[in-house]
């Protein structure tokens, strides 16, 4: 009986905490193992590496890719040695820093030897960068995984515990692995019962994990490792517990811990981009049965929120208020569309080529309004495009914000007349109102300058004035 455990990137900047909380704590003998745990970059290097996974910013992939510059990646590089580099000095000192310092900067001088020569390849009218894109944007991500992967085992072979590095990056492997294979192979001579494996959150395999989950890989990794190695749970850390609200937004003293609920309100968490895990990541877990726990990685004798398959809330209630900022409403109109389903799949096709996500949409018999996130460039850019394929369509963006009541079981006696005059009693408008036959989530779209106000007037009137029962937990 083992646990697979996930660390996050923004707990893993905390990492000498998390030896006194999670990876040590109490523990002695026997009960520092049957663990296996999977590390994420230490916060903002993956931002470095790829592209900031907020605003855009350009990392070293991104600034390669553009090639408008060719040093410009270089010089994004060299940050990236930098913040590494002042990480293991916070860590370590002495020999322990040389061996930090050693591993991975022989890495980083390796990723540069190799996109250099491929820059110089590329010069040449055979070949072209576009073809090799994404083995450097796993290449660059695999450093981030392994920086802090090598480590923790480093740290925890000092305080004595028997560490070892499972390193999944494909660093230096000659052919490549399905996935599958992968980790069966790396994990095939580990003793759970004597040793702590620490894997990287990128694993390198013959599918390319990125060209599937992209940034969601880490929980790929952490999904596949627990599915087959037959874990009994799985354990992500996270630096908050999963709550009622965002406790920013509606103050600590009013929002409740989440105990218990199911993979289906997790999956409706990921939609609106506050990942408890990743969607596909999830799947896995729920075939092989295998409940997951999210913890605060800081408070180590709480118990947590356990998302299960086949929970369902004692009475129908909502259990958390969450929403997305930042979401862009593209309506189109066009009286050419009506009958016409081809209209929708072309459109869908054309956000999804610009990496814009879909969050929700709806429609009725002449138009379609789209609700995405993604970068300003890429919407404006798909409203170009959009006007240019459809000569007689009219094309509005909107900047909007949604805000969702989801619960495990939400066939709850007038919610949809609660939810509406709480958001009146807030002077809130709502610019449309999503339920499906489902009943797991309502999402209400609103301006976007109303966001905080409609997630304090929801939680306020379906949260706080209600009795959960089992689902929630004191704060």
């Amino acid at each position: 009986m083992h646990t697979v455990e996930k660390i996050g990137g923004t707990s893993m900047s905390r990492f000498s905490e998390l030896m006194d909380t999670i990876l040590i704590g109490k523990r002695k003998g026997a009960a520092l193992y049957n663990r296996i745990f999977v590390v994420s970059a230490y916060g903002g290097i993956t931002n470095l590496l790829l592209e900031h996974k907020k605003t855009g910013e350009p990392g070293v992939y991104a600034r390669f890719a553009e090639a408008e510059n060719e040093t410009a990646w270089q010089a994004t590089l060299d940050q990236v040695r930098t913040a590494m580099l002042t990480k293991n000095a916070e860590l370590f000192s002495g020999d322990d820093l040389i061996k930090a310092d050693t591993f991975i900067l022989e890495r980083i001088e390796d990723a540069a030897s190799c996109m250099e020569n491929l820059q110089q390849l590329c010069t040449l009218g055979h070949f072209q960068l576009e073809d090799h894109l994404l083995r450097v944007r796993e290449m660059l991500a695999s450093l981030g995984e392994s920086h802090s992967a090598f480590n923790s085992v480093l740290a925890l072979n000092n305080a004595g515990i028997n560490a070892c590095f499972v390193d999944l990056s494909g660093w230096h492997q000659e052919h490549p692995l399905s996935f599958d294979e992968m980790i069966l192979h790396h994990f095939k001579d580990i003793d759970l019962s004597s040793q702590l494996p620490i894997a990287t959150g990128y694993a390198h395999c013959s599918e390319g994990v990125m060209r599937t989950f992209d940034r969601g890989y880490s929980e790929m990794t952490f999904s596949k490792i627990a599915t087959l190695t037959g874990a009994h749970e799985a354990v992500i850390h996270k630096e908050y517990h999963l709550s009622s609200a965002d406790p920013a937004v509606v103050g600590l003293d009013n929002i409740v811990t989440i105990g218990r609920t199911n993979y289906d309100v997790a999956d409706q968490l990921s939609n609106l981009g506050m990942e408890a895990i990743h969607p596909k990541a999830a799947k896995g877990l729920r075939q092989k049965g295998i409940q997951l726990r999210i913890k605060n990685a800081f408070e180590p004798d709480h118990s947590g929120t356990v998302i299960s398959n086949d929970y369902c809330s004692a009475k129908p209630c909502v259990e958390i208020i969450a929403g997305r900022r930042n979401v862009f409403a593209i309506e189109i109109f066009d009286q050419d569309m009506l009958g016409d389903s081809n209209y929708d799949i072309e459109l869908a096709r054309l956000l999804h080529q610009l990496k814009l996500y879909i969050v929700n949409r709806d429609s009725d018999a002449n138009s379609i309004t789209y609700y995405v996130s993604g970068t300003r460039k890429m919407v404006n850019r798909a409203v170009r495009l959009i006007g240019e394929a459809y000569k007689g369509a009219e094309v509005d963006l909107t900047k909007v914000a949604i805000v969702s009541a989801i619960g495990s079981d939400l066939k709850v006696s007038g919610i949809l007349a609660r939810t509406v005059s709480a958001l009146a009693s807030a002077n809130i408008s709502i610019q449309a109102l999503h339920q499906s036959m489902r009943q797991v989530e309502m999402q209400c779209v609103v301006n976007e300058s109303d966001y905080e106000n409609a997630v304090k007037a929801l939680h306020h009137a379906l949260i706080e004035q209600e009795d959960h029962g089992d689902v929630i937990c004191a704060a």
